[in-house]
């Protein structure tokens, strides 16, 4: 008969990271902003839940720039209305351009940023990248529009980002569409398995 832990250990998802190691970080990072980065750069496909104040924006432009410069493709970050032009606003204060875009036609190479409702005018196929600025948008799962486009449209891409405010830890299906955005697993895999 099998004990509990080694039930436990049955269930446990081992997720190989396939990221590289990044070049030199942005020195105005602090040490945890350079070491989160760093972990999500290597990792390839990661999540940042940190409270607000702690410099996700700032972790999130790096890790763009690294990807945009390993993969020599243009990294797409998408955030809610309005929020794109403050940080394209505040992204040079910290080293950055930020190339702020309502269509695929807008693009150039580095870092470019969009609201969620323009993500049907961009082709994924050229992208290197997608960050997801508060990315709890996926909590509305597979019975959400946003939800669906977003995990379809970023199916091929080999950098992935998700970034938001510590998301409710009992809220199943924003962790669920997260782990599936981010390639990781599938809702459907996720409910079978657990």
């Amino acid at each position: 008969m099998r004990s509990y832990d080694d039930y436990v250990n049955s269930k446990r998802i081992e997720v190989v990271p396939s990221g590289f190691d990044p070049g030199t970080l942005n020195p105005k990072m602090f040490d945890y902003q350079r070491d989160i980065t760093r972990w999500a750069i290597r990792r390839a496909k990661a999540a940042l839940f940190q409270d607000c104040g702690l410099g996700k924006s700032f972790e999130e432009w790096e890790f763009a720039k690294q990807v945009a410069e390993h993969t020599n493709k243009p990294v797409l970050l998408v955030s809610p209305l309005s929020v794109g032009e403050q940080m394209a606003v505040e992204a040079p204060q910290f080293g950055y351009g930020v190339n702020l875009c309502r269509s695929g036609k807008d693009v150039r190479p580095g870092i470019n940023i969009t609201n969620y409702e323009m993500i049907h005018k961009f082709d994924p196929a050229l992208l290197g990248g997608i960050v997801l600025d508060e990315s709890s948008i996926l909590k509305g799962g597979s019975l959400g529009k946003m939800s669906n486009d977003l995990v379809a449209f970023a199916k091929e891409i080999p950098y992935r980002l998700c970034a938001t405010a510590t998301p409710s830890p009992n809220d199943l299906i924003e962790l669920t569409f997260h782990a599936e955005f981010l390639g990781i697993m599938r809702e459907a895999e996720i409910k079978a398995l657990f």
